[in-house]
């Protein structure tokens, strides 16, 4: 499943964008923010391999969940990755998330790809909220929350064992 914005192209991960991948998930910076669910990858070959995992899960998941690349048309470069999954542990919620290279940060990017993902996302029957779960000292994460719309509806411990800071998104609160 693709979905193209007027920048960017959101598409399937594949193992061949593993260097363009490394300076996302490889990025100090970036990995903090997805402990415990996701460590920082730390070499090509780690994330080769977590690649070919989320191409082989791809077909597992029921739709909106899913994980894209984020491809920048205009060069065919991923500048970052996003992703609807459950969270755990009782995987009732969806979580929304996004990721970005250094150097792709600032352009309008998160919020492009996040927008017409969450677009999409509730054309799926049964998807009325998402979730973004974002650690208190993520100012960055809460920032890109509160530009798409999301409401912020509470701090809870429920998930990955931490306290979070919890922004919902319905369809009539996404910002155009």
């Amino acid at each position: 499943m693709e979905i193209r914005t007027e920048r960017l192209l959101l598409r399937p991960w594949r193992v061949a964008d593993a260097t363009d991948a490394l300076r996302v998930y490889g990025d100090g910076d970036v990995a903090r923010w997805l402990a415990p669910a996701m460590q920082r990858v730390t070499d090509l070959a780690q994330m080769e391999e977590l690649l070919a995992g989320w191409a082989a899960d791809a077909g597992e998941l029921d739709p909106p969940a899913g994980r894209w690349a984020v491809e920048r048309q205009s060069d065919g470069r991923v500048v970052g990755g996003m992703a609807l999954m459950v969270i755990p542990p009782w995987e009732q919620d969806l979580e929304f998330a996004w990721q970005l290279a250094a150097d792709a940060r600032g352009q309008g990017y998160a919020v492009e790809a996040a927008r017409a993902l969450a677009h999409w996302a509730f054309r799926v029957p049964g998807t009325v909220e998402v979730f973004a779960v974002v650690h208190a000292t993520n100012d960055r994460g809460a920032a890109m929350a509160r530009r798409l719309g999301m409401e912020w509806v509470g701090e809870t411990d429920k998930y990955y064992e931490r306290t979070l800071q919890v922004y919902r998104l319905r369809q009539a609160d996404l910002v155009e």
